[in-house]
Protein backbone atom coordinates (compact mmCIF):
# COMPACT_ATOMS: atom_id res chain seq x y z
CA UNK A 1 0.00 0.00 0.00
CA UNK A 2 1.48 3.55 -1.15
CA UNK A 3 1.89 6.17 1.46
CA UNK A 4 -0.57 9.18 0.93
CA UNK A 5 2.56 11.73 1.03
CA UNK A 6 4.14 9.23 -2.13
CA UNK A 7 0.87 9.61 -4.01
CA UNK A 8 0.73 13.10 -3.62
CA UNK A 9 4.50 14.05 -4.51
CA UNK A 10 3.85 11.63 -7.75
CA UNK A 11 0.28 14.13 -8.44
CA UNK A 12 2.94 17.39 -8.76
CA UNK A 13 2.62 18.10 -4.84
CA UNK A 14 5.76 19.41 -2.42
CA UNK A 15 6.71 19.65 0.78
CA UNK A 16 5.21 23.04 1.65
CA UNK A 17 6.95 24.63 4.98
CA UNK A 18 4.81 27.98 6.55
CA UNK A 19 5.94 30.00 8.96
CA UNK A 20 3.06 31.77 10.68
CA UNK A 21 3.59 35.19 12.71
CA UNK A 22 0.94 35.88 15.16
CA UNK A 23 -0.63 38.11 17.67
CA UNK A 24 -2.40 36.63 21.03
CA UNK A 25 -4.78 39.06 22.24
CA UNK A 26 -3.88 38.91 25.72
CA UNK A 27 -0.42 39.73 24.54
CA UNK A 28 -0.58 42.23 21.57
CA UNK A 29 2.98 43.97 21.93
CA UNK A 30 4.49 39.78 21.38
CA UNK A 31 4.97 38.79 17.76
CA UNK A 32 4.85 34.52 18.08
CA UNK A 33 5.80 31.79 15.71
CA UNK A 34 4.05 28.84 14.50
CA UNK A 35 5.66 26.38 11.93
CA UNK A 36 3.46 24.22 9.73
CA UNK A 37 4.27 21.38 7.34
CA UNK A 38 2.18 19.54 4.52
CA UNK A 39 2.10 18.31 1.14
CA UNK A 40 0.06 21.28 -1.62
CA UNK A 41 0.86 21.93 -5.15
CA UNK A 42 2.07 25.29 -6.33
CA UNK A 43 1.31 28.39 -7.23
CA UNK A 44 -2.49 28.04 -5.72
CA UNK A 45 -1.59 26.27 -2.06
CA UNK A 46 -4.92 25.27 -1.99
CA UNK A 47 -4.65 23.25 1.66
CA UNK A 48 -2.70 26.37 2.73
CA UNK A 49 -5.37 28.83 2.51
CA UNK A 50 -7.62 26.36 3.96
CA UNK A 51 -5.57 25.71 6.98
CA UNK A 52 -5.49 29.49 6.99
CA UNK A 53 -9.12 29.84 6.63
CA UNK A 54 -9.67 27.14 9.82
CA UNK A 55 -7.11 29.48 11.80
CA UNK A 56 -8.77 33.04 11.29
CA UNK A 57 -12.30 30.97 12.42
CA UNK A 58 -11.00 29.05 15.19
CA UNK A 59 -7.92 30.21 16.78
CA UNK A 60 -8.31 33.67 18.63
CA UNK A 61 -4.67 34.76 17.18
CA UNK A 62 -4.13 37.80 14.48
CA UNK A 63 -1.87 36.37 11.53
CA UNK A 64 0.60 39.27 11.40
CA UNK A 65 2.32 37.80 8.25
CA UNK A 66 3.10 33.99 6.59
CA UNK A 67 6.17 33.34 5.00
CA UNK A 68 6.52 29.81 2.85
CA UNK A 69 9.19 27.39 1.19
CA UNK A 70 7.53 24.60 -1.33
CA UNK A 71 9.93 22.43 -3.03
CA UNK A 72 8.77 20.05 -4.99
CA UNK A 73 10.64 16.54 -4.35
CA UNK A 74 9.45 14.48 -6.88
CA UNK A 75 7.02 14.33 -10.01
CA UNK A 76 5.71 11.70 -12.43
CA UNK A 77 8.42 12.25 -15.20
CA UNK A 78 11.40 11.61 -12.77
CA UNK A 79 9.62 8.24 -11.62
CA UNK A 80 10.51 5.29 -13.31
CA UNK A 81 9.07 1.64 -12.84
CA UNK A 82 11.45 -0.78 -12.81
CA UNK A 83 10.90 -3.94 -14.29
CA UNK A 84 13.52 -6.66 -13.18
CA UNK A 85 16.00 -6.85 -9.39
CA UNK A 86 19.36 -7.26 -9.67
CA UNK A 87 20.70 -9.58 -6.36
CA UNK A 88 24.52 -8.98 -5.41
CA UNK A 89 26.40 -11.52 -2.81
Amino acid sequence: MADRDFKLQLKGYGLLTAEIFYFLPDYPSLLQQFVWQDYDEAPDYPILFKFLDHWRCEIEAAIHSVRIAHDRMIGAREFHHVDGEFTLQ
